[in-house]
């Protein structure tokens, strides 16, 4: 039974950073590509970035240079730092894990990965 559980959303202002984690159970992350996509209210899901089958990240275009992946394979925690944060930022980000092996994802297949969690809520004003 795979269980991914966000945490680390809020509030901030316009300028501010924010950490999220998301904790995999149930599912070993060695070689396991992994992400975060988010979703913005009346609009389709968007990836945000991911790390392929041997790590390697990927962002998209709107992130790159604010946003960074990374993960704890002893922890089985997927961790996405976001700094410089801008309204158009806000939505709910969700993480998504994906057992197939892959090389060189893409930001927009994380929203298609098989598994995802509930989301966490950021807020950017």
């Amino acid at each position: 039974h795979v269980q991914l559980v966000e945490s680390g959303g809020g509030s901030v202002q316009a300028g501010g950073s924010l950490r999220l984690s998301c904790k995999a159970s149930g599912y070993t992350i060695t070689r396991h590509c992994m992400g975060w996509f988010r979703q913005a209210a009346g609009k389709e899901r968007e990836g945000v970035a991911g790390l392929d089958s041997d790590s390697s990240p990927t962002y998209a275009d709107s992130v790159r240079g604010r946003f960074t992946i990374s993960k704890d394979n002893d922890k089985k925690t997927l961790y996405l730092q976001m700094n410089n944060l801008q309204p158009e930022d806000t939505g709910v980000y969700y993480c998504a894990i994906d057992g197939r092996y892959m090389k060189d994802i893409q930001p927009q297949d994380v929203p298609r990965f098989a598994y995802r969690g509930q989301g966490t809520q950021v807020t950017v004003s």
